[in-house]
């Protein structure tokens, strides 16, 4: 069972918790983070959904709902390790930016790291599959509509890259 932190609109912790799988009020809000991991060059990692979640088959950047009690970096730092195995240095970390959708507030991490795809533990009932994309390749996949579309676009998003 997992337990969030709520937020109100401005992202002030509210004092109370939430249980995931409970439909959340309005005006309440949890924490998501999404973690682009990039290589030396330039490649974005990508992971494919499990068939029988939410965009199921999609690709995206790895990434879920932190935790009570954690930080937006801790949270980060633990999906990735529960979805493809990957210890990421939390000193690398660059928060990128934050958006508000209308039950959560996300925020955008991007690490660099280096490893071997055939390294990586992929969780099961979450990521089928992982890649690296370059921006030509990650350019076809949202052609294609294979990126999750709620994602900000990874190469196109200039915050990101500088």
């Amino acid at each position: 069972m997992e337990i969030w932190d709520l937020y109100d609109r401005k992202r002030n912790k509210i004092g109370k918790t939430h249980v995931r799988g409970v439909p959340i009020d309005e005006g309440f809000y949890h924490l998501v983070v999404h973690v682009w991991i990039q290589n030396e060059k330039g490649e974005v990692l990508l992971s494919k959904r499990d068939p029988n979640k939410s965009f199921g088959g999609l690709w995206e950047c790895t990434g879920g709902s932190v935790l009570a009690g954690e930080s937006s970096l801790e949270g980060a730092i633990r999906e990735v390790e529960e979805e493809i195995g990957l210890q990421l240095d939390d000193r690398k970390g660059t928060f990128v930016f934050s958006k508000i959708a209308s039950t959560h507030h996300s925020d955008y991490w991007l690490f660099p790291a280096n490893p071997s795809l055939s390294d990586l533990q992929l969780q099961q009932g979450e990521v089928v599959d992982i890649m690296w994309a370059n921006e030509e390749q990650y350019e076809k996949m949202v052609e294609q509509q294979l990126i999750v579309p709620t994602l900000p676009h990874f190469y196109k998003n200039a915050a990101i890259l500088k």
